[in-house]
């Protein structure tokens, strides 16, 4: 027997995951980043460059081991408060460690690592639109 599309939902469906928005994802990024004492914290918002995320933030960490230990109290903040789907890339060697939290796109490096990527200079460049000579 199929289920129709006007069939009641049963009582035991499932709850979805709180959705948080990106503004409230990078709020609680910055403020975990700032408490484990990140260095040279950098929020570069990234609607109108791209469709991968709505903010990038950028930080640095003074070895391999505080590197390590920002992403990994970073992760644990974001499962904590629900955010699902975060993926993690990096974090056995700290040299640059990627976080993933859908809307926002956590970069944690070592500085001499920051230093040669500089993927801020990258990515905080005038929109393309900004960019061109106005007309007249």
């Amino acid at each position: 027997m199929a289920l129709s599309a006007d069939a009641p939902t049963p009582a035991s469906a499932p709850i979805s995951e709180p959705r948080y928005d990106a503004e409230e994802i990078l709020a609680l990024v910055l403020a975990r980043l700032e408490d484990d004492k990140a260095e040279d914290v950098v929020s570069i918002e990234l609607r109108g460059k791209t469709t991968i995320a709505d903010y990038m933030v950028v930080a640095s960490g003074r070895s391999q081991r505080h590197v390590g230990a920002l992403a990994e109290h970073l992760v644990e903040a974001l499962k904590e408060r629900g955010v699902g789907g975060v993926r993690v890339e990096g974090l056995p060697a700290c040299d640059w460690v990627l976080i993933d939290a859908s809307d926002v796109i956590v970069h944690v490096f070592q500085p001499e690592v920051r230093g040669f990527y500089n993927i801020e200079k990258m990515w905080s460049g005038l929109r393309p639109e900004a960019a061109s000579p106005p007309r007249g």
